[in-house]
Parts: C-alpha cells; structure tokens; sequence
C-alpha cells in the first residue's frame, strides 16, 4: 500500500450496495483492501425482496462499516411488490435523498475519485453532479451498466417525448461531466456517443465472474431429472423472454422429445407467469422450477449441468447489452446456450464457447437443443473448455481493477 493509496479518497455511489448483490460491492472491497480510503452512499438495501432487510430501516444501521467500506445510507421508499409506482417513487427517494446528502459530503468530504455505479435510473449519477459542481477538481467515473432513457422506453414501456427528454438530458449532463465513461458493454458505445463528443472518454469495463459463485461447491441442490439438463440461472423477468424460452421447450414436447429437460434456478417478477405456462401446457415433466438459492451455491449447480442457458428480448436496448451472466456461465467451464442479439451472442461465437440463436426464435432455439443434446461428451467438454479460457483472458476482476486504478490516477482522465 501507498501513501498515495491511503490519502486517496473514493466515493461510490450505488441505490445498491451490500448486503444486496451487486458488482459494486467487489470493486469498494478490493479498493479498500489496497488501501484506498472508501466511502458507499447507497440506500436502505431492499432488493430484490421490496421490503428492508431485517436490521436495517429509517432508523436503524444507517452508518456502518462493511470491510473497510465506510457505508451512508440514505432514506427510501422500498421497492414493495415491484409495481410501477413503488419502483418510481424508490427510484425517485434515492435521488431525492442522495443529492440532500451529497451537499453536505461535498462540503465537509474532499473526494479524489466518484464512482457512479449507473444501474437503474440514470438519476443515480445526479449527487455525483452536485459534488462535481462543488468541487470540480473532484475525477468522475460513471460506470455504465444500463442505457438511458433507452431503457425506459423499453422496459417501462413510456413513449412520452417529454418524459424521455428530461432523462436524456439527465444522461447527456452525466456523460459530459465525467471525466471517463465505462462501458460494461461495447456496444452502448454507439448509444452514449449519439449523445455527444464522448468517443475520447470511453473505456471498456467488462462484468466479469462473481468470485462468490464458487463458494460452497457443496451446497445440497435439489435432485435432478436424469437427461440432457439445461440450466437457467437467474433473474424470472421480462427480459428474460421466457414466452419464447417455453415456448422453444413445447415445441420440442409436441416433437416426441422429452429427455431435453430446463431447470430454472431463480425467482422474479415473472415466476408465477412461468409457473402457470408450464402447468397449462404439461411441461411439468421436462422443465423444472428449482427455486431461489444463495449465490454462493451457483457453482455447484453449474456443475451439475450438461448446458448453460439464458436469453434477452430482441429490443434496441438489450441488442447492445452483454448480460454478466454469460461471464458466469463461461468462467463455469460449461458450454453456453443463447437465444439473444448483439455483443452477447459475438462473444459466445468468437470464444467457440457453445451456440446462440436470434432473440424471439423459439423455433431456432429448439433447433439448437436439440443439436447440443446430439454433441458428444468431448465436444461439449470443448466448448467448455473454450469459454473459460476466454472468460479467463477478456474478463478477469485483476485485470478490471488494473485498468480502474490507472483511470483513478490519471491526470489527463
């Protein structure tokens, strides 16, 4: 460690943050064990569940220290059951409350470094606007991880060109006052330029495995059909496309094949759409809802796989998005199935990690499993093989961190 680590000041701005499960949390960890002297400003962690988690609220562990991360949470109105209104007014206290806050750390706290962590809304990089303004010599990092108002447009499905205004105003004020932009994707390249000059502040910041996912290769897992498994692992939500996903899976049960089986390990807002899909069309013997298990259980699941499975919508927004779950499948030494478009399914073809198909094609996707489940052993182990080598490559934590500091440290960002 450094003395220069060590008077080096770095604030992380994230609604999401420890105990809840985001890339942040590894990034503020790492710093703070080289020496960096960091501080979260996060929410009341409420995620996924809608409601705080036990120990914490209004009144309670607003301040604590996690692993050598000073941690200041603001007030929220929790997530609830994930309706609109309640995401919007939790979207809306965090940034109502976080820049109150940010005045007051901007005035009393003189940062080096702020890491915006720019999940969803694009307003989670405005208290990093106010300590900006405050102190300007203050470096900016905003971590882009979600495309704004592309996103809302999208996934909220609001078309207003008045609302959509006001966020892209929001996003193109973010980018034009960060002195680097990280791209978790490379294809949101073409979306932030559109929004202005910004070609000569982007750097490439790839997801990449959860070190957790590994951590108890011994977790009990639930018994298993016997046949070729394809495991999704995950978030049950909207952008999953699970219509197309069980649709693929009743097309092959129509055929006569019923050893292709699909184990869904997750929960989400759509699990229950799932639940009744799969009761309505008598699939229960070929897809299996395995319900949610801790992170650090992941592996042993994967282990227990013949193919690793997700999917995205074919939407504008998902089209350039590589979602950090193919890192994890990869790092997992499994062959990789798709049915999305754009950065993810270039990957899976350049790494020679396994097969993709369009997004929506339920009928390419049958295809597909019924292909892979003819593979041999070898090739299968192959394309493993291949997947982890590249994960090992492209999408190492140490190299991320490497570049983070030197993005840290430059004068000239």
């Amino acid at each position: 460690m450094t003395e220069r680590q060590k008077a080096h000041k770095v604030l992380i701005i994230s609604p999401h943050f420890y105990p809840e499960d985001f890339k942040c949390n590894e990034v503020a960890f790492e710093l703070a064990k080289r020496g960096y002297d960091v501080t979260a400003l996060s929410d009341i962690p409420n995620y996924p569940q809608g409601k705080f988690y036990t120990g914490y609220g209004f009144f309670r562990r607003r301040r604590e220290c996690v692993n050598g991360v000073k941690v200041i949470r603001t007030a929220v109105i929790p997530r609830g059951k994930g309706g609109g209104v309640r995401i919007f007014l939790n979207y809306l206290s965090f940034a109502f409350t976080a820049c109150i806050r940010a005045i007051f750390m901007a005035i009393f706290h003189k940062y080096d470094t702020i890491i915006v962590h720019q999940l969803s809304p694009i307003t989670v990089g405005l208290p990093a606007l106010i300590i900006k303004k405050i102190r300007p010599r203050t470096k900016l990092l905003f971590w882009v991880l979600d495309l704004w108002p592309e996103s809302l447009e999208v996934a909220g499905g609001i078309t207003n060109p008045t609302i959509l205004g006001v966020f892209e105003r929001i996003a193109k004020s973010c980018y034009r006052n960060s002195d680097k932009i990280l791209m978790s994707s490379s294809g949101f390249r073409k979306s932030i330029c559109a929004k202005g000059d910004f070609l000569d502040k982007l750097e490439f910041f790839p997801n990449w495995p959860d070190g957790d996912l590994y951590g108890n290769m011994d977790y009990p897992i639930p018994s298993l059909p016997s046949g070729f498994n394809v495991m999704f692992t995950g978030n049950i939500g909207e952008a999953q496309d699970f219509e197309h996903t069980l649709d693929a899976f009743r097309k092959l049960k129509e055929q006569g094949v019923n050893n292709i089986h699909l184990l869904i390990v997750g929960d989400g807002r759509k699990k229950e759409w799932v639940e009744q899909y799969i009761s309505e069309n008598k699939l229960t013997d070929i897809i299996h809802c395995l319900g949610r298990h801790p992170l650090s259980a992941m592996g042993a699941f994967f282990a227990k796989a013949d193919v690793l499975y997700l999917a995205l919508k074919d939407s504008v927004i998902f089209n350039l998005t590589c979602p950090a779950k193919l890192q994890a499948y990869m790092s997992a030494g499994k062959p990789v199935l798709a049915m999305l478009n754009g950065d993810g399914a270039e990957i899976i073809q350049e790494a020679s990690c396994g097969m993709s198909v369009p997004a929506g094609d339920s009928e390419a996707l049958a295809n597909a499993l019924l292909a892979m489940s003819k593979l041999s052993v070898e090739g299968l182990a192959k394309m493993g093989a291949n997947g982890k080598a590249f994960c090992d490559d492209n999408f190492s934590f140490a190299k991320n961190m490497r570049n983070l500091e030197s993005w840290m440290s430059d004068n000239n960002a």
